[in-house]
């Protein structure tokens, strides 16, 4: 007997589920900011204005059911998010001249992700010293104010230094203009600051540093979407922003926000990369795909954006960035080698970004 051949589920078969699915006035299906379907599993997710979003768990609990229930998936899972805006804010005449950027800094990237955990700062400190391994003059903030961790990741101890009392100079190891807030604070200590605080001590440390003549100054931003991805990207003038990810589901699911908050403050996506892609095992050759395979790439592709490289899980990368000693201070090694490409393609995208 021949099994009846059944049609994989897609988006419009979520979304035509969700047209039945309301809470009061409100229609699930109006509210749809992103799906994202995997065979027979899909990914909702919903966005509505903050004052409603505790009202509005129950239309959450019954998209979701509803959804699962159907005969189009397997399983589903759907979240809210509170970042929709249903009328963009006006522009004034004065906005153009809004962001700022160094003086004698050439371009800006910040390396991002949706969640902790994916390795983003320790792409950020082999990226920064593999565009300076491949000749080009490269600054490194810290702009994770919470928890810095390029001190330590990069080996600098001691408080920074004044030429004037007023300007701070970075300090400089392995090539690169380095400045955090970890070192002007105690590592033991908590920094506790809300938001207004934060802006302005990442104002600062960006504004009152000497960075100098650089090609590039690259920012290691906080995870998530919070006030520190705002503040750089609406004050600040950024050349792009470079997406790290591991393969997991969970994590991409929280990329594609840290994507679309990119893109709704007009910075460009120079790509995604998918770091611990893979885990090589000693003494093989044979590739391991511990997280997943090819998450970050079919989202790239999903998204129409660049996909930036995979970086392998290696011993070495890890235990460099905890040791002070990142991978490429050892440029020839095979631990560099990924990082190296990363930073060709960073490179390339940026000169076609429109100035």
């Amino acid at each position: 007997m021949f099994s009846r051949w059944k049609k994989p589920a897609s988006e419009a078969d979520a979304r035509a589920i969700l047209k039945g699915v309301r809470v009061g006035d409100v229609v699930a299906e109006g509210c749809i900011e992103d799906i994202v379907v995997r065979e027979s599993r899909v990914i909702v997710t919903l966005g509505v204005a903050p004052e409603q979003a505790a009202s509005l768990e129950p239309l959450r609990l019954a998209a979701e059911k509803a959804l699962i229930e159907s005969d189009a998936f397997s399983s589903a899972s759907v979240t809210l998010t509170h970042h929709r805006d249903e009328t963009p804010p006006q522009r004034t005449p004065k906005t153009p001249n809004k962001r700022i950027r160094p003086d004698g800094v050439e371009s800006i990237i910040l390396v991002a992700s949706g969640k902790g955990g994916v390795g983003k700062s320790t792409v950020a400190v082999n990226l920064a010293l593999a565009l300076n391994a491949l000749g080009k003059r490269v600054g490194l903030l810290d702009a994770d104010i919470h928890g810095p961790s390029i001190a330590l990741m990069m080996g600098l101890e001691g408080k920074p230094e004044t030429s004037d009392g007023k300007t701070i100079l970075p300090k400089e190891k392995y090539g690169l203009r380095c400045m955090s807030i970890g070192l002007m604070t105690n590592p033991d200590t908590a920094v506790i600051w809300r938001g207004p605080m934060v802006q302005s001590a990442l104002m600062q440390l960006l504004g009152d540093v000497e960075w100098g003549e650089l090609d590039i100054l690259v920012i290691d931003l906080p995870p998530g979407t919070g006030d520190v991805q705002l503040t750089l990207s609406q004050q600040v003038e950024v050349t792009g922003a470079v997406i790290v990810s591991t393969p997991q589901e969970v994590a991409l699911l929280d990329v594609r926000r840290s994507i679309n908050m990119v893109a709704r403050v007009e910075v460009p996506v120079l790509g995604v990369v998918e770091n611990m892609a893979y885990f090589v095992a000693p003494g093989t050759e044979e590739k391991r795909y511990i997280f997943g395979q090819g998450g970050a790439r079919r989202l790239a592709d999903d998204m129409s954006i660049a996909f930036l490289g995979e970086i392998p899980l290696m011993e070495k990368i890890c235990a460099g960035v905890d040791s002070g000693a990142p991978a490429l201070t050892e440029p020839d090694s095979v631990e560099a080698k990924p990082f190296l490409e990363l930073a060709r393609k960073v490179w390339e995208r940026i000169q076609h970004v429109p100035a």
